[in-house]
């Protein structure tokens, strides 16, 4: 899990400037209108609407974006539906891929997504091809500086998470998926900031990768996340820090 979580550190540190081009903002929007058409457009009885909520004000998205888009859930204004698809492939090295998106026209999302994975040597697989490699758990990551051990650990396990992993940079709080939201509401009220918080799909066995083929995953990790219809996307890649620092 530590090169997921490493990875999510780089998109991280892109954010601003990611969220200028509209990128951050085209994904948030998208799980604001889904998240208030499947359950309700008031956040304090939406735990998924309230999550997604917070990190559309973690990156500065206007209150009036955020209201459009839950008004557009909700069926109040009109808009775009989104459907949820889950895809699952391979990219370089074999390393297994689960791609989450939302989408308006899934014919044309398939087949970006099938082009981005055959120009960097991988393909696009069956349902339940690679599920079994990820587990889902609730998953928050944050930076040292921002929690101590024992701080963290107590708030965390009281509001019942599983585990807290030392990613050497990183805490990674982990919790089965219906623990997810009162860990994260606890992390919360103790004002921690945190880079990565979400429920995951992770990997349960990795796969190492090195030089070219490294480097060709990651920029396919960057392509997939940077699709307009890509909101989350998760690989089983055990990738040397050195081939981050040399991505970067």
């Amino acid at each position: 899990m530590s090169g997921h979580s490493k990875w999510h550190t780089i998109k991280h540190k892109k954010g601003a400037a990611d969220a200028k081009r509209g990128r951050v903002f085209t994904r948030i929007i998208k799980e604001l209108t889904v998240a208030a058409r499947n359950g309700g457009g008031d956040p304090e009885t939406n735990p998924r609407l309230r999550t997604i909520v917070a990190e559309a004000k973690q990156v500065n998205m206007p209150a009036d974006n955020i209201k459009r888009a839950i008004r557009r859930g909700t069926g109040e204004e009109p808009g775009v539906q989104y459907e949820e698809v889950t895809y699952e492939g391979y990219g370089p090295g074999g390393v297994a891929l689960m791609i989450e998106a939302m989408t308006d026209n899934k014919n044309r999302t398939v087949g970006e997504i099938r082009h981005l994975l055959g120009k960097y040597g991988g393909n696009l697989g069956e349902t339940n091809s690679v599920r079994r490699m990820f587990d889902k758990k609730g998953y928050i990551v944050i930076e040292k500086a921002k929690a101590s051990e024992e701080t963290l650990m107590t708030a965390a396990l009281d509001a019942g998470a599983d585990d807290l992993v030392d990613d050497g940079e990183n805490w990674e709080v982990l919790s089965a998926p219906e623990a997810y939201q009162a860990v994260k509401d606890a992390i919360d009220k103790l004002g921690i900031e945190t880079v990565e918080a979400r429920v995951s799909q992770l990997p349960n066995l990795t796969v190492p990768i090195e030089g070219k083929t490294a480097q060709s995953c990651l920029k396919l990790l960057d392509l997939l996340e940077d699709h307009d219809d890509v909101q989350h996307v998760w690989s089983n890649a055990d990738i040397d820090e050195k081939e981050f620092e040399a991505f970067e």
